[in-house]
């Protein structure tokens, strides 16, 4: 069971065993956040969990509340001035997958344009409240992924694909800054708790047409995709500059640029995956995944070289001009565009690339 405790001086990740119980939860919370007494808040909304009501012996696995992947709000009673912060940067231990790199200006010459806001085709708001559902047809020419050979880096760069579901985002993301693919739910719970201590940031204009709080409780569903507003949330979170690379234009958008690290995530249209540098003889779970300067700089020509093969391969999506077929009734499309007309006419929200 993986907890994330969030206290007033920063955060930290805890695992515990399965037979952890109640009165370990609390003195981890101590050790982990140096306060003797506190309250602790979990979900959206944030919800108190009242620790010193439960049997200090009862199992954390027969609460009622799930903790796996859970943020936890930890707030001292008598508050102090320290406010919560975000991660520290990630050291650069060798061969560690969390080497961190500082940001520089993009030495590409390749102009940042608004990146697109999902993953998926955006939500039509006259029929349903649901989003659209869009499955992507499989290429072939990836059986065997491109690389390249790094020899200033003494690796190569590559891609490590996510799994094909609404949460692609989230899962490159958590693997780069967390290595850890299924730390979804805790990085939905981490937009909708930012989203909803900065509603003067985050409005109805903002958030897609959505009030925050109906915004919030939609993130946190395993059927919505993330984009811009998540990828900015996300980077200052972890204090972590995202460098997105878009397969199709090459186009990179750079999110928490100030930030002491950075992280690369490839953007093929209609689903995200994370640039690794794999260590020589080295297996996965080794691959560099953040970078310090100077390797910041290094490694981001090689990150776009990668995205060049990969689409040499088409390894992308034309969202304005690929075909698709609604699943449900059958009718061909074209585009983004037509996919939502269809969807808004229709109700049907299942489609599939043609």
């Amino acid at each position: 069971m993986r907890v994330r405790i969030r206290g007033p001086s920063g955060n930290s990740t805890v695992t515990f065993e399965d037979s952890a119980t109640v009165e370990i939860l609390r003195k981890t919370i101590e050790t982990e956040t140096s306060l003797s007494s506190f309250e602790v808040k979990y979900g959206f909304p944030p919800k108190t969990l009242p620790l010193e009501e439960l049997p200090a012996a009862k199992p954390l696995s027969d609460l009622d509340v799930k903790l796996n992947g859970e943020q936890l709000i930890v707030n001292e009673v008598k508050p102090v001035g320290k406010t919560s912060g975000t991660l520290p940067a990630s050291s650069s231990a060798a061969g560690g997958d969390t080497r961190t790199a500082g940001p520089s200006k993009d030495p590409s010459g390749v102009a940042p344009r608004p990146p697109r806001s999902s993953e998926a085709p955006s939500r039509p708001h006259k029929t349903s409240a649901a989003p659209l559902s869009l499955s992507r047809k499989q290429n072939t020419d990836m059986d065997d992924p491109p690389e390249i050979w790094c020899p200033d880096l003494q690796g190569t760069m590559v891609l490590r694909i996510m799994p094909d579901d609404n949460s692609c985002l989230f899962r490159a993301v958590a693997s780069a800054v967390l290595s850890d693919v299924d730390a979804v739910t805790e990085l939905r719970s981490i937009i909708a708790q930012s989203i909803q201590g900065n509603k003067e940031k985050y409005t109805k204009a903002i958030l897609d047409n959505k009030e925050p709080n109906a915004y919030c409780r939609w993130i946190q569903t395993e059927d919505a995709w993330g984009g811009q507003i998540e990828l900015d949330i996300l980077s200052q979170h972890f204090d972590v500059e995202i460098c997105s690379i878009d397969v199709q234009t090459l186009r990179v958008d750079r999110y928490n640029e100030q930030a002491q690290s950075r992280c690369f995530i490839v953007y093929s249209g209609i689903h995200y995956d994370t640039i690794a540098l794999s260590i020589q003889g080295q297996p996965p779970e080794f691959d560099v995944k953040q970078f310090i300067q100077p390797l910041s700089d290094e490694a981001l020509p090689h990150a776009l070289a990668l995205c060049e093969k990969l689409q040499e391969k088409h390894y992308y999506t034309d969202t304005a001009g690929f075909q698709l077929k609604c699943n449900d009734c059958g009718a061909t499309l074209t585009g983004e565009a037509g996919a939502m007309k269809h969807a808004q006419e229709t109700g049907h929200m299942n489609f599939g690339e043609a």
